[in-house]
């Protein structure tokens, strides 16, 4: 792909998706590239499924495609696409009904024997013990790195309400770690 799709702005890359359809593609390919890596992680960290998360990844970029030569002037081209894969996270957790077990949940935390190595693993089920509400401003800001005030914007919320949230699932996450960290510190 030729550099100077690079040097383009968002903006300019979403009008060239309106022109042939060679044009369309490097301007797609170059959006692809620079935005990939930060909705993969969103949909890997909201679905915890990696086959899952991959299949909704790809269903975002197409239908990002499809969507986006719908008159978007002045679009926030990575919010479009994290509320795109959002929303599919969304739709196929309501279909599917995931979550985690609370037996599951009670054995996994209150085991005698850790491996340090199990924290992550432990961060990842205490995201899934948390509310909708509070793991979605919890993975944005974290793992997708986004502001405030484009969490706002996603979730349709105000940015000191997803403040609020984000501080809340920390506090939260930190309440259901507690029993294993005063092991960890023992050990």
């Amino acid at each position: 792909m030729s550099s100077k799709y690079k040097t383009y702005s968002d903006s300019e890359l979403v009008f060239l998706l309106r022109h042939d359809k060679k044009e369309a593609e490097k301007a797609f390919s170059e959006l692809y590239n620079r935005y990939s890596s930060q909705v993969h992680a969103y949909c890997y960290r909201v679905m915890n499924n990696p086959d899952v998360a991959e299949d909704i990844f790809q269903e975002t970029f197409i239908r990002f495609y499809q969507n986006v030569k719908d008159n978007h002037k002045d679009l926030n081209v990575p919010g479009f696409l994290i509320t795109i894969a959002r929303n599919l996270c969304l739709n196929y957790k309501r279909d599917r009904k995931i979550g985690v077990p609370v037996e599951e949940a009670k054995n996994l935390f209150y085991q005698d024997n850790y491996e340090k190595k199990e924290l992550l693993d432990l961060i990842t089920r205490a995201l899934d013990l948390l509310d909708d509400e509070y793991r979605e401003v919890f993975i944005l800001k974290e793992y997708a790195g986004m502001q405030y005030s484009e969490i706002a914007e996603i979730l349709s919320i105000t940015p000191a309400n997803a403040k609020t949230r984000a501080f809340r699932a920390k506090q939260k996450i930190k309440e259901i770690l507690s029993p294993y960290l005063k092991d960890l510190t023992k050990n």
